[in-house]
């Protein structure tokens, strides 16, 4: 190819990316895989999906809301992608799907020093659990049954809420939980439920390519070990994959 064809192709290239679509990633203050910092959002899922755009040239923004809105917006708006998402049955049909950004176990959580033990969830389900609206929490809790939920816009006001004594339980990952423990938060562990997958979430509309691009990046994230040195850095452990229920 001569240097003019170089330089055509070159310019078409700049032009294609110049134009292409603007793709919107949304999530909610949930540290540490997403939150926002003075300098901006920051966490271990933000960082790799920052590492996945940068890496296949695509314009993106990102920015922090309430995570029904966030999710709203993924599931109603093309172009758009919630995230760090759990994976289920309910939700798997209304978008499309990059995963794994983190691979972790659902537990119940109470305040340190309380009596309130259950065993199974059937004996959690005799307190008051808190989760997040539009959380993939939320969706397991009515999924088995639970009728005394209470629902936050946040998983901070979750928090002070069982800081306060105004629900038995908090429902988070298991990660989370170590993170708080790590931060010196008065919690303690109660029941571990199964694990799940948690991803990016996009709108049905994204482009199948966009979305092969996106996941052969995070791929190569999980293969080089960049993915776990991420979440080493935010005092997470590795993912443990093979105990992820689909």
């Amino acid at each position: 190819m001569g240097v003019k064809h170089l330089i055509l192709a070159f310019l078409l290239g700049l032009s294609a990316t110049a134009h292409a679509e603007t793709i919107h990633f949304v999530t909610e203050e949930y540290p540490p895989y997403n939150f926002s910092t003075a300098n901006g959002v920051n966490g271990s899922s933000v960082e790799q999906v920052a590492l996945i755009m940068r890496a296949i040239n695509l314009p993106y923004e990102t920015e922090v809301l309430p995570w029904a809105r966030a999710f709203a917006l993924a599931e109603n708006q093309p172009f758009h992608c919630v995230f760090t998402t759990g994976h289920d049955a309910e939700r798997d049909r209304n978008f499309k799907w990059v995963e794994p950004l983190l691979v972790d176990h659902m537990i119940m959580v109470r305040r340190k020093g309380a009596a309130i033990a259950p065993q199974t969830i059937d004996e959690a389900k005799e307190f008051v659990v808190g989760t997040q609206r539009g959380d993939f929490s939320a969706a397991y809790l009515k999924a088995h049954g639970f009728d005394k939920i209470d629902y936050a816009a946040n998983l901070d006001s979750t928090m002070k809420k069982l800081a306060a004594g105004r629900i038995d339980l908090l429902m988070t990952s298991e990660k989370t939980f170590e993170t708080m423990r790590a931060d010196g938060i008065p919690v303690e562990a109660v029941l571990v439920l199964e694990g799940k997958q948690y991803g990016i979430a996009c709108h049905r509309d994204m482009p199948d390519e966009t979305i092969a691009r996106m996941q052969a990046e995070l791929n190569r994230l999980i293969a080089s070990g960049t993915q776990d040195r991420i979440f080493e850095r935010y005092g997470l452990r590795p993912n443990r994959i093979e105990q992820a229920a689909k």
